[in-house]
């Protein structure tokens, strides 16, 4: 029983790095469009570049700035989903080491 325990503590905890660090590689992304975004409010020109795939694109400003904010919204929504997940994950770890801990105490 504290071995099959200890494997789910371990499966949780292993869920919970993923989480993390898919959450921080999505925060990361979300600081590059926020600065992006900054510095298309800086720029006194009608269009900007964007980069696709290995070359610079021509793109109406303000149309840059819609795509920018609408995959900025998506971002915020995958961090607010990773966070309801990691709580989700760190309660029920907790719940499981607790459980432990009163059967070594035992």
């Amino acid at each position: 029983m504290q071995q099959k325990k200890l494997e789910e503590l371990q499966l949780y905890e292993q869920n919970l790095q993923n989480i993390l660090l898919q959450k921080q590689i999505i925060q990361a992304e979300l600081n590059e469009i926020n600065n992006a975004l900054t510095e298309l409010e800086k720029l006194k020109e009608a269009s900007a570049f964007r980069i696709v795939g290995g070359i610079m694109v021509k793109k109406n400003k303000d149309e840059l700035k819609r795509e920018l904010e609408d995959k900025k919204r998506l971002l915020e929504l995958r961090i607010k989903s990773f966070e309801k997940q990691e709580e989700l994950i760190r309660k029920k770890a907790e719940e499981i080491r607790e459980e432990l801990l009163k059967g070594v105490k035992k």
